[in-house]
């Protein structure tokens, strides 16, 4: 008798026909066929298509996907943003896409804040301050009225319209000489002596207006008479054709048809046609394209020139008009010599001796 195999009388395994001890596999579940039969011999097995919406998770709040899970690159849903202002448009972006309008008005408010403050810096008030007005003579009627400063003058003049020259204010002069009375004040206006003169010289002519303070009591025909024979004089400014001059009348007065004026004012109207100057009433000066002759020095000179009233006219209007044509003040060379006519010889020769002429 054959003995049995020990195996065969060995129990089973649980779970596997086969007795291997393997768990049960699970039976494959039927899968129905998708689309046409396919030619040809068996079907071809289509798997289901995964579930594309996420379901949630009992009890978590979650959801997921019946594909795998898969980590998310930017898990707070933003772009990264790289340090130092990273991303697209940068920090400005980001500052204007947190504060909205307010990231464009905070810089145009702090630039007008710093303009605002520069022109406080630079004006005091914040306002521009107006320049200061020329002075304006009140005059009676056409002829008498003053052009103001620099109105009139050709382009060939050499002086600033705008510039004053003068004589500084005397201290401690002696009285004056001569017993010549004259007005201390006028009426403040001026009337140009009418009428037009020859040509004196020869060279760049300088036409000019002569005019005398309303209320003074003075002889214009004389006094423009006086200047036509100072500035005609071959010692005067047109020396050896250096320039012509000629005396034009009220009608190229009105018409700014002129390069200068020479004009005979009272000591108490000084400073109002030499404003700011410093006459003190006593020197005379030159503003704008007027020489201005003061009538006291007129009448009387200065003590220096010791009663010669003659050479003392021809001195100060020489100098004034030396003004008007541009030449500035000058010292006494040395003891002894002859004052230069743009020297102030009004408030002493300081050692030279009195002179009236540029080319004496």
């Amino acid at each position: 008798m054959t003995r049995p195999d020990p195996a065969d009388r060995a129990p089973r395994a649980p779970g596997r026909p086969d007795g291997t001890g393997r768990p049960a596999l699970p039976p494959v579940p039927h899968t129905p066929l998708v689309g046409p039969r396919p030619r040809g011999r068996g079907r071809t097995h289509v798997p289901p298509a995964p579930d594309p919406l996420p379901r949630p998770l009992a009890g978590t709040g979650l959801r997921t996907t019946s594909g795998p899970l898969v980590a998310r690159r930017d898990p707070v849903g933003r772009r990264s943003v790289r340090r130092g202002g990273g991303g697209r448009g940068g920090w400005f972006a980001r500052f204007a896409g947190r504060w909205g309008w307010r990231a464009y008005a905070v810089p145009v408010l702090a630039v007008l804040t710093v303009l605002a403050l520069v022109d406080v810096a630079v004006t005091g008030t914040g306002q521009a301050q107006p320049a200061a007005a020329p002075a304006v003579v009140p005059s009676s009627t056409a002829a008498s009225s003053p052009a103001p400063p620099g109105a009139g003058a050709q382009s060939g003049a050499a002086a600033d319209p705008a510039a004053a020259q003068g004589d500084a204010e005397p201290t401690d002069l002696a009285p004056t000489t001569g017993a010549a009375a004259f007005a201390e004040a006028g009426a403040g206006t001026v009337t140009v002596v009418d009428g037009s003169s020859a040509v004196y010289g020869t060279g760049p002519l300088r036409r000019f207006v002569v005019e005398v303070e309303d209320g003074i009591g003075m002889d214009g025909a004389a006094f423009a008479a006086a200047v036509e024979a100072t500035l005609g004089d071959p010692r005067s400014w047109g020396h050896d054709g250096a320039m012509s001059f000629q005396r034009v009348g009220a009608a190229e007065a009105a018409a700014g048809d002129y390069d200068f004026r020479v004009s005979l004012i009272s000591p108490g109207s000084m400073e109002t046609y030499c404003p700011g100057v410093g006459t003190g009433g006593y020197t005379s000066c030159r503003y704008g394209e007027r020489a201005v002759i003061n009538l006291a020095r007129w009448e009387t000179a200065v003590p220096d020139y010791a009663g010669d009233v003659a050479t003392y006219r021809q001195y100060v209007v020489n100098h004034e008009v030396g003004h008007a044509l541009g030449n500035g003040h000058q010292a006494c060379p040395a003891p002894g010599e002859l004052a230069p006519v743009m020297q102030q010889q009004t408030l002493g020769l300081q050692g030279c001796q009195k002179n009236a002429w540029p080319y004496p």
